[in-house]
């Protein structure tokens, strides 16, 4: 495959979504998850910021705080976050990841990786290796957009 500039600022990008979003689809249908996926989807949100204020997750997941506190209050309920005072403001808490937190979303994405991975075995090695390459390029394409927020 020719890799075309041009083109590929035009096509590249939506083309990767597509592709990541298709794949997140099936994953999550032929998957019976221990939580329902926009739980699993704030837990790992909860587990990449180490800790947030329901504000930020709001923000984070374009919903109204009193949507997130509800989203919020379900993990909490269920033993998979904690709430906490706010060191920097005595009003505010943040929402940190449980250790049955970590386990409930590790036993997700193993469940949900368990769902493509027949796909995956279809493919040769060549293959295999070209998707690993590519996800090493993703997580360093998402380590920089960490690094400019």
């Amino acid at each position: 495959m020719t890799f075309d500039r041009t083109a590929s600022q035009r096509e590249l990008g939506p083309r990767l979504l597509s592709a990541v979003t298709r794949l997140n689809r099936l994953a999550t249908q032929r998957t019976r998850l221990p939580l329902p996926w926009a739980q699993a989807r704030l837990l790992s949100t909860i587990e990449s910021s180490g800790s947030a204020r329901i504000s930020d997750l709001a923000a984070l997941d374009h919903c109204s705080q009193p949507t997130m506190t509800t989203q919020v209050r379900r993990l909490e309920d269920a033993g998979l976050v904690t709430r906490t005072a706010d060191p920097g403001d005595a009003r505010a808490v943040l929402i940190a990841i449980t250790d049955a937190g970590v386990a409930a979303l590790a036993r997700a994405r193993t469940d949900r990786a368990a769902g493509i991975d027949p796909l995956l075995d279809q493919l040769d090695d060549a293959e295999r290796e070209v998707l690993a390459e590519a996800t090493e390029i993703m997580d360093r394409l998402l380590k920089l957009a960490s690094q400019r927020s």
